[in-house]
């Protein structure tokens, strides 16, 4: 883990192998993190589903089978919010089709309801990507006061 200060807070990045067992460390390094700045239970417990819903599809979808990349997590650590920036190094994809699928009808479908949990839980939120391109960064940001 790397902690960067800046002048109203600071930046904790943690880069995990892109393997499904380690999202458990991403989840606990914010539970920590958290306890710095006082996160209350309901509120950790959103944050949680939504970086496990993050790294999850940089595990699953980034680097193919395999997994032969790695994901990076920054955790920002403000006075009144949490930032929380998911990146990946692997295949790109087109965000509005994933947004489409979330919100096609009544049927949940895999595709891209985490999108839309995390969405559902942040104050803010930022998904960069392109087809046939490298790498994709999803940031979210959740008010603390």
């Amino acid at each position: 883990m790397t902690t960067f200060e800046s002048d109203d807070g600071r930046t904790v990045a943690l880069r995990i192998p892109a393997k499904a067992e380690y999202i458990t460390l991403c989840r606990l390094a914010l539970t920590g993190l958290g306890q710095l700045r006082g996160v209350g239970e309901d509120t950790m417990a959103d944050l949680k589903l939504a970086l496990t819903e993050a790294v999850s599809n940089s595990v699953r979808h980034a680097y193919g089978p395999n997994g032969d990349g790695s994901v990076d997590v920054r955790y920002e650590l403000h006075p009144d919010r949490l930032g929380i920036e998911v990146v990946d190094d692997g295949a790109g994809f087109d965000p509005d089709v994933e947004a489409a699928a979330a919100g096609a009808g009544d049927e949940l479908s895999e595709g891209g309801l985490g999108i839309a949990i995390i969405k559902s839980i942040a104050d803010e939120f930022e998904l960069r990507s392109q087809p046939g391109s490298r790498g994709s960064t999803l940031r979210f940001v959740k008010r603390l006061s």
